[in-house]
């Protein structure tokens, strides 16, 4: 179970995971070596999975983000979840509820590109694509579920 102090810590580095565990500790007022000990707990306990940069995907040449419904049968979810994984345009896949099977959302570079991979996906079942106009809300931190 975390800890307030933990929490803080966990916030620390999801704003910024390249400050030093002296600054860390000078925030959360513990000693260097008293949070290199309790952020190796957290990775140990897979609470902390990795650590990595954040990348400007339209600065990168991928300028449109799109969501997917993909609706399937439960006999497909085999072979779509591998075609998932290995499609690098694929961000994310979400198995949801409601008439959709899957939402996956997208981030390419092109409606050609798009057109190909909803070509793709549509072997799987059929396919509604929404085109993200803008993202008002996005939030990385995951916060205390206690506060």
């Amino acid at each position: 179970m975390l800890d307030g102090i933990d929490w803080q810590i966990l916030t620390l580095l999801q704003q910024d995971a390249r400050l030093s565990f002296a600054e860390i500790g000078r925030q959360v007022k513990l000693s260097p070596p008293s949070v290199t000990e309790r952020i190796r707990q957290m990775e140990e306990m897979g609470i902390i999975l990795g650590y990595r940069a954040t990348v400007n995907p339209k600065a990168i040449g991928l300028k449109l983000r799109v969501l997917i419904d993909l609706t399937t049968t439960p006999n497909q979810y085999p072979a779509i979840i591998q075609f998932m994984q290995a499609c690098e345009s694929i961000r994310s896949a979400h198995h949801v509820t409601g008439s959709a099977s899957f939402r996956i959302e997208v981030l390419i570079n092109s409606v050609q590109t798009l057109e190909v991979l909803v070509g793709q996906l549509s072997q799987f079942g059929h396919t509604a694509t929404s085109l993200v106009l803008s993202s008002p809300v996005e939030k990385t931190i995951v916060n205390n579920p206690q506060m």
